[in-house]
């Protein structure tokens, strides 16, 4: 039998004995020896070990015969692999259990019955050799078996053995050069945790789809966990900042509710998929300390490995605790280059189907609708494989697809992780692609434009944008983005950029809190019975439409803020007009009839009105929120269309009486100068705020008396006439006097280079961009910069 132990408990094994026991199990041993005094919970258990793989097919004189099964194999001949991959596996099943690796196996599992009692079940896990590398993860390429009883132990052991030589597994190794005899297979027997009565899912310490690596990402579902991995449910969503936790600033990020619309429970003939109760989908899989308590040790564990991992997680629904049950390096945010790619849709067909995006390409191919292993057949490389969810014995097939669309699953699925690997974009969770999206037409798959993914029909005209970020130079001047949709945060802050010069609210309310503030503070007002059944439906159980207000909307603004921090986050307040306030849900009863909103009761003239007063109180507690509970005080406020001194002297008054005190805390107070008014009284505006940020579309309305929105006039409305410069010219310079920040966060310099130049050389401390157009305007700025510093004989101002 050699030197080598048959078994080893967790308890002694280390990350130093993954050649004998697996990537898996040397991870669980690591986490038990290392973590638990972090408050990482790992159920206990033992590890049979590649030795005892080993010496199954040395008792059994098998090798010859598993050499010859794979000799000669065409992996690509999906065909031959099955049938070979099939001789494997029967190789190593008609090998057994001999008695000896039983003997070995008995006192191990007695100890753990003796710790857990006789009614213990059992996880039994496959734990390869070359599994859960950085630069391999071999995710779902083996079996693994649940709710197994002591009887069952053995033929569960054989078949996790067996499993090493699975079509997928076979072809993955190959792939990334792995031989497959060399490879052994080590198989984990632990406690079983009840989530089959509870929840369970996967954590990743890094964002999944961009690599932004302050974030914890928790995803779960009600039931065992193969249900998250596999993508076959829609599973809830959790975000966690890392750098404001471990500050102290314990709260969840954000938040999305899953569909959740099955459970797998453990059955009479093993696990099966159930239908989530209505009362549960409609409730999280986990509490917010829950939550927290995994992300706490998803940190531990990444800070002890010091990479990026991939988590999976269970809830035990016995005695209601959280436990780790696998964890391994992610390997995808292990290879990010310096070069940044942009996919930008420019023109598309009609919309066929939506789901979440995976990934940040657009590819075009022809739908492959597969319904079950028999249709790979008619799979062709550059097809779009379109499916209800993937397996991992499809992997060979994936390999060949240009993107892959399923109707069920999250970013964290099977179908998500491989096409990470892969590189390919992929649409989950999209519901009804299969019968929607038609064999054989032509479609592109876009996960470029956030958080939603989209199949449009036929080809679409794509952009795509590269730029070597390990080159590029930082100008002087403060290059921003503007940014509405906490979906983009992320993906947006690995732009070259030095914060957000402009966060609109406004997409948070219309699109996640959805309804407006007074309605959801007093349904009870609301005439039309439909809207207050809504609100009621909105709210959910609590029926607390204020805290629904407030925590939706920090979540929204603590996104934005999270992806960018400790870069600054300029959160403008709302600026909605009485019509668009009208149209949120229950809105019209609390707004009055104006003809001309643009003018009318919008900005700071709202926040201390009675009419509004309440409303503001609510948007005052949301970002007390952001900056109080959840630690981002990176966030700087700003008052949009403040038309007078003493109404800029009422709102920063109620503010403080609202517990923001411009000063404490660091907190900076900014004020959007759109109004002529402004400019002309800037030293007056200067003394009461940190900032004027220049909104050059309300200043160029209101210098040039020009409707924006009006057909008629449009011709004359331009920020580059020369009375709107001199305007922006004279508030930048007062800025410089006063000796506060100056910056603009309107269209113009995204679209007109010169525009960008002339702010350059009027000194302004920053501008604020559209996301797609921070590359090239950088680039202008440069050049700018680099023409001003010459002319004053001083060289380029640049920044390291």
């Amino acid at each position: 039998m050699g030197s080598s132990p048959l078994v080893l408990d967790f308890s002694d094994v280390t990350l130093d004995d993954l050649p004998l026991v697996g990537g898996k199990n040397a991870s669980l041993g690591e986490l038990h020896r290392h973590l638990a005094s972090a408050g990482v919970r790992v159920p206990g258990g033992f590890a049979v070990t590649a030795a005892a793989y080993r010496h199954v097919l040395d008792r059994a004189g098998a090798w010859a015969r598993l050499e010859a099964a794979l000799d000669g194999l065409d992996v690509d001949d999906v065909a031959d692999l099955e049938a070979r991959s099939a001789r494997a596996r029967q190789v190593v099943l008609d090998a057994g259990i001999p008695d000896d690796l039983r003997e070995a196996v008995e006192p191990a599992l007695g100890r753990l019955l003796e710790r857990y009692g006789s009614e213990l079940r059992l996880a039994v896990r496959s734990s390869a050799t070359a599994e859960d590398l950085p630069e391999a993860s071999f995710a779902g390429q083996h079996a693994s078996y649940l709710d197994v009883g002591r009887d069952d132990l053995y033929v569960a052991m054989s078949r996790c053995f067996a499993s090493l030589f699975t079509a997928r597994a076979v072809h993955y190794r190959r792939r990334h050069g792995y031989d497959d005899l060399s490879v052994g297979l080590s198989v984990g027997v632990m406690k079983m945790v009840r989530s089959d009565i509870a929840s369970s899912g996967v954590v990743f310490t890094v964002d999944t789809e961009t690599g932004h690596p302050d974030v914890v990402l928790l995803t779960g579902s009600w039931g065992l966990g193969e249900n998250v991995v596999q993508g076959a449910v829609d599973p809830d969503e959790f975000h966690v900042h890392k750098p404001t936790y471990r500050a102290g600033h314990r709260t969840v990020l954000h938040r999305r509710l899953g569909g959740k619309a099955v459970r797998m429970v453990t059955g009479a003939s093993g696990p099966e998929n159930v239908p989530t109760p209505e009362e549960d989908r409609a409730r999280y899989c986990l509490e917010d300390a829950e939550v927290l308590d995994l992300a706490g040790a998803a940190i531990a564990i990444e800070e002890h490995y010091g990479r990026p991992m991939d988590i999976e997680w269970a809830k035990d629904g016995v005695d209601g605790r959280t436990y780790v049950v696998q964890a391994r390096p992610v390997t995808v945010a292990a290879r990010a280059a310096t070069v940044l790619e942009r996919h930008v849709v420019q023109e598309h067909g009609r919309v066929l189907v939506t789901g979440r995006a995976v990934g940040e390409r657009v590819a075009t191919g022809r739908v492959r609708v597969v319904r079950d292993s028999r249709d790979l057949a008619a799979f062709e490389a550059g097809d779009v494989l379109v499916a209800e969810t993937t397996t991992p014995d499809w992997e060979p097939v994936l390999a060949s697809a240009s993107a892959v669309v399923t109707e069920q699953g999250g970013r964290t699925c099977h179908a998500a992780i491989v096409a990470r690997e892969l590189g390919l974009p992929a649409v989950v969770g999209t519901g009804d692609a299969t019968t929607t999206l038609v064999d054989g037409t032509e479609v592109s798959v876009s996960c470029a434009e956030g958080e939603t993914g989209r199949v449009y029909a036929g080809r679409a005209t794509v952009h795509v944008d590269r730029v070597d970020l390990s080159d590029l130079p930082r100008p002087r001047t403060r290059i921003m983005v503007n940014l509405g949709n906490p979906a983009l945060a992320l993906r947006t802050s690995m732009l070259p950029c030095d914060g957000v010069g402009l966060a609109r609210t406004e997409f948070v309310i219309s699109e996640v809190v959805k309804a407006h503030p007074l309605a959801l503070l007093h349904p009870d007002r609301v005439a039309d019975e439909d809207e207050r059944a809504a609100l009621a439906a909105l709210v959910g159980g609590s029926g607390d439409g204020a805290a629904w207000f407030v925590d939706r909307l920090s979540e929204g603004v603590g996104m934005i803020a999270a992806a960018f921090f400790p870069r600054p986050v300029v959160v403008r307040m709302s600026d909605f007009k009485t019509n668009e306030y009208a149209g949120l849900l229950g809105g019209s009863g609390f707004e009055p009839h104006e003809a001309n909103p643009m003018l009318g009761f919008r900005g700071a003239s709202r926040y201390a009105h009675p009419a509004y007063e309440e409303g503001f109180a609510l948007e005052c507690r949301a970002m007390r929120r952001v900056r109080d509970d959840m630690g981002l005080t990176n966030v700087v406020l700003m008052l949009p269309f403040v038309r007078r001194l003493a109404e800029a002297d009422l709102v920063l008054e109620r503010m403080a009486d609202l517990g923001l005190v411009r000063g404490r805390d660091g907190l900076e107070v900014f004020a959007m100068c759109e109004i002529p008014n402004n400019v002309v009284l800037v030293d007056d505006f200067a003394r009461r705020f940190d900032g004027l940020s220049i909104g050059s579309n309300d200043l160029t309305q209101l210098t040039l008396g020009v409707d924006r929105d009006s057909d008629l006039v449009a011709f004359d409305y331009d920020e580059r006439d020369p009375g709107v410069m001199a305007m922006i010219r004279l508030a930048v310079e007062g800025c410089r006097r006063n000796g506060i920040h100056s910056g603009l966060c309107g269209q113009a310099p995204s679209d007109y280079p010169a525009f960008a130049e002339f702010l350059v050389e009027a000194g302004i401390d920053s501008m604020s961009l559209n996301p797609d157009s921070v590359l090239a305007t950088t680039r202008v700025v440069l050049a700018a910069e680099q023409r001003v510093a010459a002319a004053a004989g001083d060289g380029a101002p640049l920044r390291a």
